[in-house]
């Protein structure tokens, strides 16, 4: 067992410890970090120090860490435990006694040269990671954002997707670069709009959106604020419907959404607004949806909807997040064959919800969640202007 100390330092070419921590280096010997961090911290470590760089992929780095004996010093930017490499030795050794001692991370030293309170800020890690979160902070209309980019995830393609989703205009940025080195760090102000078209960057950086107006966030969205197939109204699940549907999807609490039959998108869209946080995959067989789908996203303010452009009966299923929640709003009159073909990839637990629009449909979903093991547990008939009256149906499994 390794006793593992860790120790945050910042961009700086010439950083500052405390004694306590500057006795902790003096007296080591094997040490570890990133090809950065070696290059700052060189010229301070002993003389016969031994280092060990930290690289992908991390399960050669650890079995070198297993060799170590009693003492290992690991260098990492800013707070180790905000979004560091202490998460990382938890994970994977979570049996080592754990010593930290933090530096000011990135958006804490941008925040410090803004003069910017940031208590209240949602911090957003775009690296290594997919854009899940930074959507959802901006679907809740979050008013501070910080976030830590990436190559792939650069400020100006922050820019660009808020460009993309029509938040350009209720947020301002601030990107910090080569945080803590006095000979190279840079700070830049201004609106996204700008930054697209803007030179690179130097790398690292990271960004803090303010926002400047609040953007609506309706309860229920009209049929005509959606983009339609063929201008055709019937073909839209109404908004009434669409609320009480996703109340009986109770998806709050759920992670994964599948949305059979998404044709203009609407019930994917009201339940990425309404609820920012879930995963949502969208099915639809008809090409001509996809565009569809595509304009009523980036109208709405609703990125990260996944759509699956295939028939939900002969697409690959396995590689997607297994859905706790399915709304089928289309079948094609496959309506069996469909809830037998994703019962088994519901999750334990999971809701299924129907509009049944005809007796027959009505009675073949009954029949199909009971043969696939599920229970119907809810039928609320619903009427809405001069259309035909719906029962809106609950199954669980």
């Amino acid at each position: 067992m390794c006793n593992c100390t860790i120790i945050g330092i910042s961009d700086s070419a010439t950083p500052w410890f405390p004694p306590e921590v500057e006795a902790i280096i003096a007296r080591g010997y094997t040490f570890s970090g990133g090809r950065r961090h070696h290059e700052i911290m060189a010229s301070r470590l002993p003389a016969n120090h031994r280092w060990i760089d930290i690289t992908v992929p991390l399960a050669d780095v650890f079995r070198q860490y297993d060799e170590v004996g009693d003492e290992l010093i690991i260098f990492a930017s800013g707070d180790p435990l905000f979004y560091g490499f202490a998460a990382t030795v938890r994970r994977e050794r979570p049996d080592w006694p754990l010593t930290v001692y933090p530096s000011f991370h990135s958006l804490q030293l941008l925040a410090h040269r803004l003069c910017l309170p940031y208590q209240d800020m949602r911090a957003v890690s775009l690296t290594g990671r997919p854009w899940d979160a930074l959507d959802e902070a901006l679907i809740r209309g979050e008013r501070l954002i910080g976030i830590l980019t990436d190559h792939q995830h650069s400020p100006q393609a922050i820019a660009q997707r808020l460009a993309e989703y029509g938040y350009e205009r209720y947020y301002r940025m601030a990107v910090g670069c080569r945080l803590g080195n006095a000979a190279e760090e840079q700070i830049t102000g201004l609106n996204p709009s700008s930054l697209i078209s803007n030179p690179t960057l130097p790398f690292p950086n990271c960004v803090i959106l303010q926002q400047t107006e609040v953007r609506p966030r309706p309860f229920g969205i009209p049929e005509s604020e959606f983009h339609l197939l063929d201008g055709r109204e019937r073909m839209i699940t109404k908004m009434p419907a669409r609320l009480l549907a996703l109340s009986l999807l109770d998806l709050r609490h759920r992670h994964t959404l599948w949305d059979v039959g998404f044709c203009t998108g609407s019930v994917s869209i009201e339940a990425k607004l309404q609820f920012p946080h879930l995963s949502v995959v969208a099915f639809e067989v008809r090409p001509e949806c996809e565009e569809l789908m595509t304009l009523n996203t980036r109208r709405h303010g609703t990125p990260g909807i996944r759509t699956v452009m295939d028939n939900v009966l002969a697409a690959d299923l396995e590689a997607l997040p297994r859905p706790d929640a399915v709304f089928l709003g289309g079948h094609g009159g496959k309506l069996r064959d469909i809830i037998l073909r994703l019962t088994p990839l519901m999750l334990p637990g999971a809701t299924l919800v129907f509009n049944a629009v005809s007796d027959d449909s009505r009675a073949l979903f009954a029949e199909a969640v009971t043969q696939a093991g599920l229970t119907l547990t809810t039928q609320m008939r619903l009427a809405i202007d001069d259309h035909n009256p719906l029962v809106i149906m609950k199954a669980v499994k």
